[in-house]
């Protein structure tokens, strides 16, 4: 369930979603644009509606990023249907980056589950989703923090994140070097 691009592309990040005791990676899209209306629109594919709501709202409350002036529409590639929280995390991801215009690092996944504090909570089955990542070829993940391995995982670098901003934070300092 991911999309193959030529080249590198801005609103788009990996996650790894659970399908049963199966971990499953699973392409997120977002796209960011003005909006023209007077009420922006706010459109999910493969994702629960109310849920991207709640997102924006942290977003712009914990970590600065504002979209209430913009149209966003989400999309999990391949008709997915992605019905944990685990896939907050790289929901924001991928807005910050379509709103940026500013493409993630390459093989990279991420997930958590985001609070309206904006804390980023552990999933279940997180160092499973791990060893699926690095066995598929990922090189970097973002995680919540009590999702980071107790041992390092061959070939993967994990940044560990207790907030939304440090998780954003992250991407910023990954894409600039």
């Amino acid at each position: 369930f991911l999309s193959h691009h030529d080249g590198e592309v801005s609103g788009a990040c990996v996650m790894v979603t659970q399908e049963g005791t199966r971990p499953l990676l699973v392409e997120l899209q977002a796209l960011v644009d003005a909006s023209h209306a007077p009420n922006p629109r706010r459109l999910t594919v493969g994702l629960e509606q109310n849920r991207l709501a709640m997102l924006l709202a942290v977003l712009h409350r914990h970590a600065g990023v504002a979209v209430f002036d913009q149209d966003v529409f989400v999309n999990a590639v391949g008709g997915v249907k992605i019905n944990e929280p685990a896939a907050d995390l790289p929901v924001m991801l991928a807005i910050v980056s379509s709103l940026r215009a500013r493409p993630l690092p390459k093989r990279m996944v991420a997930f958590g589950e985001v609070g309206l504090a904006g804390e980023v909570r552990p999933v279940q089955r997180g160092q499973d989703r791990l060893k699926e990542a690095a066995k598929l070829g990922f090189k970097l993940a973002i995680v919540p923090r009590a999702n980071a391995p107790k041992t390092p995982v061959k070939g993967l670098e994990v940044i560990a994140v207790d907030r939304v901003d440090q998780a954003i934070e992250s991407i910023n300092e990954s894409t600039r070097a």
